[in-house]
């Protein structure tokens, strides 16, 4: 249904429209932007219900299938949809602060179900569709789930949870005892909320590894990314009437910061590609084909596409983006050689919005990450004494002037909240270099995490599995550099002295075996057996000493002691 515009409506779209009327202004957006400060604000009814009353056939939503078909949903279709499915969840139990999970890959779905739970002002828990049946038990018992939406396709992998958390299935093949999304086109078409919904009530939890074990559970709230995204949508470029194409999966935050809020608080297109497999050519002629205007991808996609003809897209995006882990200048070089744009750079994390920036219009520096985007400021720290550094540190944000787009904490755990923001700063953990102009440039991780493709891999977390296995006595994971991937995790293993077996049939024992306890984003790759790790003398491992000797042997292309998981399937 139509809803008109409230107070924070407007606030928000006076300091989006500023930022418009300055798209290629760094020091007038940075001076003059301020973060809108409602009391009470709900974003699928304050936001994107008032842009559909007003622009109700302007395209939300464009899905482009593997066969190429494509399907379109408008504002003002996906409003009075998720109106409905609002009303249906509500009709069968979903309230207010109720957690749900929502696994489901990019299909309309997906956006009903998230808006539509926003309108309830319950709070949603995005999951990958990848997560193994533990990694999904645990984020039900830590996120306190009332409900998972999913298909019924991953059935399997809940099979095991309590049975007093609410089963909805999407799509065919739902199992018997779940509820059927498909029944919520029987539902009444329109919804009233019970109340306005507070400002710093929890709209999100999103699950992030770290060091530790078990992933992080971040919480954020009816401003911190429905709002706090303003900066994104800004580093982006993106405006109305945009067809902003962003490849990231659903579950992990950076589609929530390119696929929902920020072309949702543009008034522009949010544009899937649902490929099989992944083939640039493909790629360039679905982008010519429905006019994409911005786009966003991981360095993995910018890696595979210089190795493709980039001469096949005749009308290239206006905006190119690059998110997740550094690009390499050749890769850059490449593509402004063939489209003529560069692409530009950011740093964000799923606890905040992106805070750091090339932004459009200003020189971009090829290696860095840009400047402070408006809203943020971004300070470094010397790691060793918490003191503020000039030229390199650890990126952090100054919480005297604490930033909307930064988390409210990390949910249910004042402990880690605590330590994340010590001395009066919100602490990244990740170290850059600052030029004279304020540029920054990504070093690296303070602790031992790294990304493969554009999934971040706690060390500790696969070491833990593979150290239940019967033959393993240590283990140590690193990153192994890979040109397409950035890096692939490697295990350096010590078996134990009485093993029975060859390295071949236990390289084969230990891959089966993280298979099936680990989710295929974390899986090891590659395995080398050792007699011993390197140690310091109070018997920590030298990850640090690994890495060096990895990527010593890559780039001596020396494979003999190597056992690659492909070779084992």
């Amino acid at each position: 249904m139509s809803r008109s515009a409230t107070a924070a409506t407007t606030s928000v779209r006076e300091m989006r429209d500023f930022l418009f009327a300055n798209a290629t202004d760094y020091a007038a957006a940075r001076d003059g932007f301020s973060w809108p400060t409602p009391a009470t604000f709900n974003f699928a009814l304050e936001w994107f219900d008032v842009i559909a009353g007003e622009r109700p056939e302007r395209p939300a939503v464009q899905i482009v299938s593997a066969d190429l078909t494509r399907r379109s949903w408008t504002y003002g279709e996906l409003s009075a949809r998720s109106d409905q499915v609002a009303a249906w969840l509500t009709g069968i139990g979903i309230r207010r602060g109720d957690h749900v999970i929502v696994m489901l890959g990019n299909t309309i779905e997906l956006w009903e179900v998230m808006l539509a739970i926003t309108k309830i002002g319950a709070v949603s828990i995005p999951t990958s569709t990848l997560l193994s049946a533990s990694d999904l038990a645990y984020r039900v018992e830590h996120g306190r789930a009332r409900a998972i939406v999913t298909t019924g396709g991953l059935a399997e992998r809940i099979a095991d949870i309590d049975a007093q958390v609410l089963r909805i299935g999407v799509g065919d093949g739902i199992p018997e005892g779940w509820t059927r999304f498909d029944d919520s086109t029987t539902a009444p078409t329109t919804f009233e909320p019970d109340a306005p919904t507070p400002a710093d009530a929890t709209a999100l939890l999103y699950f992030t590894s770290g060091t530790t074990s078990r992933p992080k559970l971040v919480q954020h709230t009816h401003v911190s990314y429905p709002i706090g995204h303003l900066s994104t949508m800004w580093w982006l470029g993106v405006r109305p009437d945009d067809v902003h194409l962003n490849i990231s999966s659903p579950g992990w935050a950076k589609h929530a910061w390119s696929s929902f809020y920020s072309p949702f608080l543009a008034e522009a297109t949010v544009f899937v590609y649902n490929y099989d497999r992944f083939d640039a050519n493909t790629l360039m002629q679905v982008m010519d084909t429905h006019h994409v205007s911005t786009f966003c991808a991981p360095p993995t996609v910018w890696r595979m596409l210089i190795q493709a003809d980039l001469g096949r897209l005749t009308h290239p995006p206006r905006e190119l983006v690059g998110a997740g882990e550094p690009l390499n200048p050749e890769v850059i070089d490449r593509v402004r050689d063939a489209w003529g744009g560069t692409i530009r750079d950011g740093f964000g994390q799923t606890e905040m919005t992106a805070c750091v920036g090339n932004s459009p219009g200003q020189v971009v520096k090829v290696g860095s990450m840009g400047r402070p985007l408006p809203g943020y400021p971004v300070v470094l720290l010397d790691p060793a004494t918490g003191e503020l550094a000039d030229a390199e540190g650890e990126i952090a944000l100054d919480l005297a002037h604490p930033p909307t787009g930064l988390m409210a904490g990390y949910y249910d755990d004042p402990e880690k909240t605590a330590e994340s923001r010590m001395g009066g700063y919100h602490h990244t953990g990740d170290i850059a270099q600052r030029d004279a102009d304020g540029y920054l440039t990504y070093i690296g991780r303070a602790d031992d995490v790294f990304k493969a493709s554009d999934y971040k891999i706690s060390p500790f977390e696969l070491e833990s599995v593979l150290l239940e296995h019967d033959l393993v006595v240590e283990a140590a994971v690193i990153p192994s550099p890979d040109p397409t991937r950035l890096a692939v995790p490697k295990a350096y293993v010590c078996l134990r002295a009485d093993a029975a077996v060859d390295d071949t049939a236990a390289a084969r024992s230990i891959f089966a075996y993280a298979h099936d306890r680990l989710s295929a984003h974390l899986r090891v790759r590659i395995i080398e057996f050792v007699p011993e790790l390197p140690k310091t003398i109070s018997g920590k491992i030298r990850r640090v000493e690994l890495r060096a000797r990895e990527s010593e042997r890559v780039a001596s292309g020396d494979d003999a002691r190597q056992h690659l998981d492909r070779d084992y399937r």
